[in-house]
């Protein structure tokens, strides 16, 4: 008998009791019901990547200090970084000393230095990151790639959502409730103690539970029967399945007490970095809990680090979200290679916008402003180059000169690498067609595309 990989064993023995519920659930000799499931779907062409982690830095950081170097130039001194950069990896990417641990993974990093969205105001900003309407309610990311694609594990949420400061982060608004993101550690909560609301309770045995879920679903059922084209009740018994499944699958992957102390430092789980705002909320546990779910098969995950938002005290608050992020991000990006993932999963990081230059000199108490015209992301995995910079801004890093990608470029990009049509993902509301990439539309930019 030949051994399983533990993402193997992860994706097809962690469902527990709920596994043995619901095959009772379904064993009957009746069809499927039409509407939302998550049943994994294959692309509409073929896809360099199958799931997603983004790694969303809420506040807008610094291009400047970060992934945009704009050398000075003496008889024309601009503001710029107040860091020094140096070139890393064979490919000579530019990186900031802030991320020393990054930076040995630059050949793995696809920068993208013209990064542009059309407002500078965070709210709005970051709604079209996450919906790509910047004013109404729309379906998140994480929700558009659940629905097209489904799950790969039927017993966890297609998307999950750590640490989120926004209900818009993990909405599905007008696609089925089944598609939303699952969130863990909201509202800044401890993330060391934060969990999925529900599910775990030891108030009954669980051979009783399982009775009552496979009669709560029979008059569920029953219910639907009278109403068969109504694709809301059927996502919500669709969800109340999942959660019912859930409480097998996801306390095991919760608990890090089986991660070795040698990764759990290599993470930096437990770390807390102040800065002049709030605490950061444990990025390196939100990295390893997003290894950990990315072994066992869920489609799209995001994580938030938020507090970049650094109007005072620019240079200390800088260094202390990198400082958060640096360690755990590059403990990431090492264990999905080493664990055979990278290649097919799509890494981002980014905000909502970018700030202007600092000008080198000034004070360490001053801060810095927004700037939506030109900003940074970088991705990695998941079928796009490697060690390779898009864009050019202006020597001020303030306007992008080539190489522009919109939010609803990014969205086409992305759907694009998991072989989804960014103009056909889309659903009917009244008169109007809802898509990722809005009615203004979005480009895929393949000269990113490896």
């Amino acid at each position: 008998m030949n051994p399983i990989s533990r993402r193997e064993m992860l994706r097809t023995a962690s469902c527990g009791f709920g596994a043995l519920a619901f095959a009772g659930l379904t064993g009957t000799a009746r069809a499927a019901p039409a509407g939302p499931d998550l049943r994994p779907r294959s692309p509409q062409f073929p896809a360099r990547a199958k799931r997603v982690v983004f790694l969303c830095m809420s506040g807008g950081p610094a291009q400047m200090d970060t992934f945009n170097h704009r050398p000075q130039v003496q008889e024309k001194p601009h503001p710029g970084s107040v860091v020094s950069f140096a070139q890393h990896g064979q490919s000579g990417l530019w990186v900031s000393e802030l991320l020393p641990n990054l930076a040995r993974h630059a050949d793995k990093l696809c920068v993208l230095n013209g990064m542009c969205s059309d407002t500078s105001n965070h709210a709005q900003s970051f709604l079209q990151l996450h919906t790509g309407d910047r004013l109404r309610p729309s379906p998140s990311m994480g929700s558009w790639v659940s629905y097209g694609l489904g799950s790969e594990n039927q017993n966890l949420p297609g998307f999950i959502c750590l640490n989120p400061w926004m209900p818009s982060v993990y909405s599905s608004a007008c696609l089925p409730s089944l598609f939303e993101g699952t969130p863990i550690g909201v509202n800044g909560e401890d993330m060391s103690k934060a969990t999925i609301r529900d599910v775990q309770g030891e108030h009954l045995p669980p051979a009783v539970k399982m009775r009552q879920f496979a009669r709560l679903q029979e008059l569920n059922r029953a219910h639907q029967a009278a109403r068969p084209d109504d694709d809301r009740l059927e996502g919500v018994i669709q969800t109340m399945e999942l959660g019912f499944k859930m409480q097998g699958a996801a306390p095991g992957l919760l608990d890090l007490r089986g991660e070795s102390k040698a990764t759990l430092e290599r993470y930096g789980v437990g770390k807390v970095y102040q800065t002049g705002r709030s605490k950061p909320s444990d990025f390196g546990r939100q990295c390893l809990l997003a290894r950990r779910f990315l072994e066992a098969g869920v489609r799209f995950i995001e994580l938030d680090h938020r507090d970049w938002d650094q109007h005072e005290n620019h240079l200390r608050d800088l260094k202390a979200n990198c400082a958060s992020v640096d360690a755990p991000i590059a403990a990431l990006l090492e264990d999905l290679e080493k664990g055979g993932l990278l290649e097919d999963t799509l890494v981002i990081w980014g905000g909502e916008f970018g700030r202007p230059g600092m000008i080198p000199g000034q004070k360490e108490s001053a801060g810095s402003g927004h700037n939506n015209r030109a900003f940074t992301f970088w991705l990695a995995g998941g079928g796009v180059k490697g060690g390779y910079t898009h864009g050019v801004t202006n020597h001020l890093g303030s306007e992008v000169l080539e190489g522009k990608v919109h939010f609803h470029d990014l969205h086409a990009t992305v759907l694009h690498l998991l072989g989804l049509d960014h103009q056909q993902l889309a659903v009917t509301q009244g008169a109007r067609q809802i898509r990722l990439t809005s009615a203004e539309g979005g480009k895929v930019v393949r000269e990113i595309l490896a």
